[in-house]
């Protein structure tokens, strides 16, 4: 797997499953339960990984809809 966006945006990264999932690309969310330890105020980001096979699809479907990746 590898990573394809980082944010502390939640809608951001629901937005990026949906288009991701539309395309057909599986996608993994990691951190979502960290809000538990840093009370729910939103400093640590969420990651959303790809499969390495997919990672450059991936990028185009979220660029073509003006998610910037942070890179």
């Amino acid at each position: 797997m590898r990573e394809l966006l980082r944010s502390n945006d939640p809608t951001v990264i629901a937005f990026a499953k949906a288009l991701l999932g539309g395309e057909g690309i599986d996608c993994f969310e990691l951190d979502v339960n960290m809000s538990v330890l840093e009370g729910s105020i939103g400093i640590l980001p969420r990651r959303l990984m790809v499969r390495a096979k997919d990672l450059w699809r991936a990028e185009i479907v979220l660029r073509d809809n003006d998610i910037d990746l942070g890179r």
